[in-house]
């Protein structure tokens, strides 16, 4: 399975690496954008290290336009990583030279859609060759749109990423941060609604953000005794509990079952 929990670090902060890929995040995103000031710019590309961890490592690059892009890119691609993570991704040139570039190197793009003509491109960016996974930056989002960042506002735009990540057969999509790092039940509740929607990922901007984050896309104990229930029912279509179940019944609880598995050991 993909990340569901990968944790943001400032790129110029090298002894927070491996600290990072310690906190049980299950992929470490080394940050060459917004956490890293412009005049540590170059500091942070000449820290970029993938050697410190087994975990996917991903790298954040500063957007396709600004003064540091093609170089971060060029230093991106150096490195034996995971992916790049390509932020303000709309349906321009910009998105096409990063996936030729990372294609190149053997690297896959993360699409980061956090502005009015990203969300409107979405399905475009979901089907560029190159792009693997589609993430959401949803308070660049709302700045742009100039909304609030709430679950009413943002359900349009979280939809929309759900939708052409699946007609483009990728993974589901990561959903964006929750801002409050000392409040676990508000990440794993935000995490709960994302995996509502289809999402199977969250970023995390602090190492206390991950435990819940990953919480929050795993099945309850309720959701799993149903779905053994539903499992131990037969086949064709019966009635379990008072309620008809069929194949896309099965379906689902198949699913609820596999994420279970898949929970990372305490």
């Amino acid at each position: 399975m993909e990340c569901i929990a990968p944790l943001f670090v400032p790129a110029d902060r090298p002894e927070r690496f491996a600290k990072a890929a310690a906190s049980g995040a299950d992929a470490v995103i080394l940050d060459l954008e917004d956490a890293v000031a412009p005049d540590r710019k170059e500091i942070a590309r000449a820290a970029l290290d993938a050697s410190f961890t087994a975990l996917p490592v991903i790298v954040r690059v500063n957007a396709p336009g600004s003064p540091w892009h093609e170089t971060d890119l060029a230093a991106a691609t150096a490195l034996k990583i995971h992916a790049i993570m390509l932020p303000k991704a709309e349906a321009n040139p910009g998105l096409s030279q990063a996936c030729t570039a990372a294609m190149k190197a053997g690297i896959r793009v993360i699409a980061l859609v956090e502005s009015a003509r990203g969300l409107a491109d979405a399905r475009e960016i979901a089907a560029t060759q190159g792009v693997f996974r589609l993430a959401f930056g949803s308070i660049d989002y709302c700045a742009d749109l100039g909304c609030e960042h709430t679950r009413e506002a943002l359900l349009a735009a979280r939809s929309e990423l759900v939708l052409a990540s699946r007609l483009a057969g990728l993974t589901p999509p990561i959903d964006g941060v929750t801002t409050a790092i000392d409040q676990p039940a508000l990440v794993t509740d935000d995490a709960r609604h994302a995996r509502s929607l289809g999402f199977m990922g969250k970023l995390c901007i602090h190492p206390k953000q991950v435990a819940p984050a990953i919480e929050g896309f795993m099945p309850s104990p309720t959701d799993i005794t149903w779905a053994e229930r539903i499992l131990a029912s037969g086949e064709g279509a019966v009635a379990v509990d008072g309620a008809m179940v069929d194949e896309p019944v099965r379906l689902r609880a198949r699913s609820i079952l596999a994420r279970a598995a898949s929970r990372p050991a305490a």
